[in-house]
């Protein structure tokens, strides 16, 4: 199954600019996306329609991780996925350049947060995404027990003829 995400360019700009906007003790900023799902020849295509951020008193003070939000800020995100029914994508970002690559703790956290998304919004795919300021990668929980790579990621820009250097690119 092949997993397709489109996002439009000013959406994700706006994504990308209140990633990077400072807290006062959190390192990096996390967000949430929205998106409606359809089944398309060999896979899914997830089309973005949504971006849900973390308020500033919705994070809490860590030193073991860049960002730790508490339970409301997962409160809000499940709520704004659940009318209309909604996938729901845990974003953030690592910078630089090129494909980005989850850490241990991206992968472990999300283990146990992502899954409870289906306590709310049962029958939608839910994930997670790190984005870099050229690309992204990503992972799908088609149910709560296993998540499957995101294989492609598109930018819907102003033109029908932008061409992307690889399938991850999101520049």
């Amino acid at each position: 199954m092949k997993i397709l995400v489109k996002i439009s360019g000013s959406m994700l700009d706006r994504v990308r600019e209140d990633l990077l906007r400072p807290h006062q003790f959190a390192h990096e900023r996390v967000g949430f996306l929205t998106a409606g799902v359809a089944a398309c020849c060999d896979g899914l295509l997830l089309l973005i329609q949504g971006y849900l951020p973390v308020d500033d008193e919705d994070y809490e003070p860590s030193r073991a991780v860049g960002a730790r939000i508490g339970s409301n800020a997962m409160r809000k995100a499940v709520q704004g996925a659940y009318r209309p029914q909604s996938s729901l994508l845990h974003v953030h970002t690592h910078g630089g350049r090129g494909v980005p690559r989850f850490s241990g703790v991206d992968l472990e956290s999300a283990k146990d947060f992502v899954p409870a998304f289906f306590q709310t919004v049962a029958k939608m795919p839910h994930g997670l995404l790190v984005l870099s300021d050229d690309a992204a990668a990503g992972n799908l929980w088609l149910d709560h027990s296993q998540s499957v790579p995101i294989d492609r990621f598109v930018r819907v820009g102003r033109s029908l003829t932008d061409q992307w250097r690889s399938d991850y690119e999101l520049a």
